[in-house]
């Protein structure tokens, strides 16, 4: 089958194949025919070696298709379905999953350590435990959760991440408050589902920041009350919030320096969310008086920071009741062979979301 492979981090460039094999099917697994998947930046991230990932492997985590085989034990599942692929499933019995913090599971982080694609000249990773960049995945029967028949595979495999990152940041981790004052740093697909989610929860002013012009003109389109370019910044928030700060910062783009901008952006007493995933040697800093003195809450959001399964059901509801616009985010399409095109686009930041169909 065909799949696009990295065969060593820090390449730039996917090599489309047609000499891979999708491997380890059994018991409580199920086999997926991939329809569509999206272009996320956190792929970009794993290639480059931001983000761990043993390779070569194939990345892609955005995915939805139809399964073809279920393995032995699993129920709920049967070929045909139409399913979303969910890279971080939750196993029901650590400690977080007791505790109702599902997204800090860490039984799918276990997972991207076992090859689950072979060639002839070895084995090959999935990225996160799947690696959607390809025809066919085999996963974890948690990872493949069922979908309705009338959401498109291209909106469901959005939202498998980013969408439900960046709702869930805004809605379950920051919680916004109706009136509030917000501030988005960071507009690609996962900032601009953060500023979806603002919106939903009825903050006032939602300022999109981003260096891209186009991705400011979108951030318009989707609910941002202003959208400026990262040196506008400081005369924004002397504008609309007399110097003081918002409410929220949002964090997109996972780099300290933005980080440490968001926080200086923040009010005291205010919330900085922090959604981008950014590299284990890049420290951010505060000192210990502001920590004190300012009582900004600093909360991180992983995986839209709840229940992913509700979250899913949440976005359907929200795009079904025209609440959300999830068909616009896709500005780009492509077949597996334009894939490094899609990176180039996301590179660059024409691209908010870049659908691969197969």
């Amino acid at each position: 089958m065909r799949a696009a492979v990295l065969h060593e981090i820090g390449q730039e460039k996917l090599e489309v194949l047609d000499d891979v094999e999708a491997v380890g099917f059994g018991p409580g697994k199920v086999k997926l025919r991939i329809r569509a998947t999206g272009l996320c930046h956190s792929d970009v991230s794993a290639m480059s070696g931001v983000l761990p990932q043993p390779a070569p492997f194939i990345p892609g985590h955005e995915g939805a298709g139809e399964v073809v085989d279920v393995g032995d034990g699993v129920t709920g599942l049967n070929a045909g379905d139409r399913v979303l692929v969910c890279w971080l499933p939750a196993c029901g019995d650590c400690p977080s999953c007791k505790r109702g913090q599902t997204q800090l599971c860490l039984a799918g982080f276990m997972n991207a350590g076992t090859p689950n694609f072979k060639r002839p000249g070895g084995d090959v990773f999935g990225f996160a435990g799947t690696g959607t960049f390809t025809e066919e995945v085999v996963v974890g029967a948690g990872c493949a959760v069922p979908i309705p028949d009338d959401v498109p595979f291209e909106i469901a495999a959005l939202i498998g991440c980013g969408v439900t990152t960046g709702l869930g940041a805004a809605i379950n981790t920051a919680k916004v408050e109706a009136g509030s004052s917000v501030a988005v740093i960071g507009c690609g697909g996962v900032g601009i589902s953060t500023i979806q989610g603002a919106r939903v929860q009825g903050a006032a002013q939602i300022i999109a920041v981003d260096p891209v012009a186009s991705r400011r003109e979108a951030a318009l389109r989707f609910g941002a009350t202003e959208a400026v370019a990262p040196d506008g910044l400081a005369d924004a928030k002397q504008r609309i919030t007399g110097g003081e700060g918002f409410d929220y910062v949002f964090e997109v783009v996972g780099k300290s320096a933005t980080a440490r901008t968001a926080y200086e952006n923040t009010r005291r007493g205010g919330t900085l969310c922090v959604v981008g995933a950014g590299a284990m040697d890049d420290n951010f800093q505060v000192n210990m008086f502001e920590l004190f003195f300012d009582e900004k809450r600093i909360l991180p959001s992983m995986y839209g920071g709840g229940d992913v399964l509700r979250s899913y059901e949440r976005a359907i509801a929200l795009w079904r009741a025209g609440r959300i616009d999830l068909v616009s985010m896709i500005t780009h399409r492509v077949r597996l062979d334009g894939i490094n095109d899609a990176l180039d686009q996301m590179r660059t930041g024409e691209s908010l979301r870049t659908c691969i169909e197969l």
